[in-house]
């Protein structure tokens, strides 16, 4: 059901978030923290609780997996990210899947002529290969990933360095995510935001970050725009 705060967005670009918008990447996100706990012989993590720590990339995640037992140092930090994107890497798409709506809507706004962005703090070595695994890669004009500019979400530079690739005014563009990032780069850069209601967020419901439009499908994307 689409819940729209304001008129329809005319949005000739239109930004998507990656994890927990376009892919439930939960799963192998898990997999590998909890591959890294074990190896440290320390106890899982409970996929609720991995939830909780996705999105402001992969090695913000570990050090908060960690800190379940203990703050890591940043040595030890470290020393996990080796671990982690060496298993990562090799297990991207064991159980990540690309959520339902989401591949049609991108083959309807490709017709429609709007230009795609894929926008993740996903470092890019991960969200490359992870979007062209799943022939999702070739809808986008640009991805940016979180190693691809000096500052990431909730930081508006993403955006607003967007905006200015593609030639058009902030308020000409859309970005569509799950959570307090996206709203906060959002607002900062004074971009419309929509949010799906299934992604990452945590315990908070999206309604309460007050998006200007609420997606329970991807799907309904389509209805909101001009």
């Amino acid at each position: 059901m689409v819940k729209l705060n304001t008129k329809p967005f005319t949005a000739r670009v239109v930004l998507l978030d990656l994890d927990g918008t376009l892919i439930d990447t939960a799963p192998d996100l898990a997999g590998a923290a909890n591959h890294v706990l074990q190896k440290l012989g320390r106890a899982p993590a409970e996929m609720p609780v991995i939830r909780g720590f996705i999105g402001n990339g992969v090695r913000e995640l570990m050090r908060r997996a960690l800190a379940i037992h203990s703050d890591p140092s940043e040595v030890e930090l470290d020393a996990a990210m080796v671990d982690f994107s060496q298993y990562y890497g090799e297990h991207l798409l064991d159980h990540s899947v690309i959520y339902p709506g989401v591949r049609g809507t991108l083959e309807a706004l490709q017709v429609q002529g709007r230009e795609l962005v894929c926008i993740t703090n996903k470092a890019a070595a991960f969200t490359v290969p992870l979007l062209q695994r799943l022939d999702l890669y070739d809808f986008f004009g640009l991805v940016l990933s979180g190693d691809s500019l000096p500052r990431k979400k909730p930081d508006p530079l993403p955006l607003t360095h967007t905006a200015e690739h593609f030639h058009q005014p902030v308020g000409n563009c859309l970005l569509v995510g799950d959570s307090r990032n996206d709203t906060q780069a959002a607002r900062a850069a004074g971009m419309p935001i929509a949010c799906v209601t299934y992604g990452y967020n945590g315990d908070e419901p999206v309604h309460c970050l007050e998006p200007d439009a609420v997606l329970d499908n991807m799907s309904e994307l389509l209805d909101i725009l001009a």
